[in-house]
């Protein structure tokens, strides 16, 4: 039996469509492009890219908190109004320092499929300050079809807790805040991903500069790689869910990692676009097996009405990864080549894919043996 489809699921995956699309135009491989234009260094570029999740990193949780107690709707109008009006500030924007304010504000999303081809395809034409008003008027469309939700529900008034008195602000957030950290998956699936995200947002954040003035590849090759990237990591999903269910969660990771590793290896030997391509193509893939088994291994352990806090603090550490991964990889420019750096994020996957591994025979050895006692 197949159960119906929400209305309300589409629109909201509508909205998140627009929205998040419209930021990744601005993200790469406008925004290290923007950031040297006027004048930004290497450090201080990976700063600009990854420094707006900093806002994550510190309010996911509180959010998360806030949308268990008082429905998601409300959140959702203010993220969309920030995601519309910031846009708007870039065209004011003359020195680094102004453009990192801004990137402090902007941007809680990630990327979807297509966009960044496309910001590759405007900037051929455009200004960055233009393209970045076209994003502001294009995130504006992402409020119709969240005004058309129907008036979202307390998630604390299921039909057991109806009778109950809403509990107090304190006492949620004692109980959410130790449900999130006490789940032992969160702190498992939390770093794991923030390794991930500190190689990914790496490329995002400097292959736009490495790609056209080191290994000489165009704009629009660029905007193919991240599209092509996002692309096969959204179609591995799916796979990458039923093969965590199929083979354990952090298998699934594993084989994420070891496909992750190689395609860091190689990406400084591309010498076609085509290898290139291949590269992107094993790096989303690479995600899309990776992250649904990460979030599966988070929201197994937290109960239902702490979800958003859950998620929120796994966020967190995501953001933290795509924070630190820009902010080291300037640092470590300043006396390694990109070769060296590529290399040593590859090395880092082979590690941990490998530790994953070892961790997951040894617990197989270990029940096999007390099966087999008297």
């Amino acid at each position: 039996m197949r159960l119906p489809v929400s209305q309300d699921l589409w629109r909201i995956t509508g909205a998140d469509l627009i929205v998040r699309t419209a930021y990744q135009v601005g993200k790469t491989p406008l925004m290290p492009l923007f950031a040297a234009s006027i004048g930004a260094g290497e450090l201080l570029i990976g700063a600009i890219v990854s420094v707006s999740t900093m806002t994550g990193l510190i309010l996911k949780p509180l959010f998360g908190l806030l949308s268990d107690r008082w429905g998601r709707k409300l959140w959702l109008l203010i993220g969309l109004t920030l995601f519309s009006t910031i846009p708007f500030f870039y065209g004011l924007v003359e020195t680094p320092q102004q453009l990192l304010m801004i990137r402090v504000v902007h941007g809680l999303a990630t990327a979807v499929f297509g966009p960044v081809s496309l910001a590759a395809w405007l900037l051929t034409w455009l200004d960055p300050a233009t393209v970045f008003t076209i994003i502001g008027f294009t995130s504006c469309l992402a409020f119709l079809p969240v005004l058309m939700l129907k008036p979202s529900r307390n998630p604390f008034d299921s039909r057991q807790n109806r009778e109950r008195k809403l509990p107090t602000l304190r006492d949620q957030v004692q109980k959410a805040f130790f449900s999130a950290v006490s789940n032992r998956a969160l702190w498992l699936a939390g770093p794991l991903e923030m390794l991930v995200y500190l190689s990914t947002y790496s490329i995002r954040a400097f292959l736009p500069l490495y790609a056209l003035y080191v290994a000489g590849f165009n704009l629009i090759m660029v905007g193919l790689f991240f599209s092509i990237q996002e692309g096969a990591h959204l179609l591995t999903r799916p796979l990458g869910g039923r093969l965590g269910d199929r083979v354990g969660y952090l298998r699934g990771i594993a084989v994420g990692f070891l496909l992750i590793a190689p395609a860091l290896a190689l990406l400084p030997l591309a010498s076609s676009g085509g290898h290139l391509l291949l590269i992107a193509i094993a790096l989303g893939c690479g995600q899309g097996l990776i992250f649904p088994s990460t979030v599966a291994l988070v929201s197994d352990g937290i109960p239902p009405q702490h979800l958003g806090t859950g998620m929120g603090f796994l966020g967190t550490m995501r953001n933290a990864g795509k924070v630190l991964g820009p902010l080291l990889t300037g640092l470590l420019l300043g006396w390694l080549d990109y070769d060296a750096v590529f290399k040593l994020s590859a090395a880092a996957m082979v590690i941990v894919a490998l530790a994953i591994y070892t961790n997951q025979a040894r617990n197989s050895l270990s029940a096999l043996v007390d099966s087999r006692q008297p």
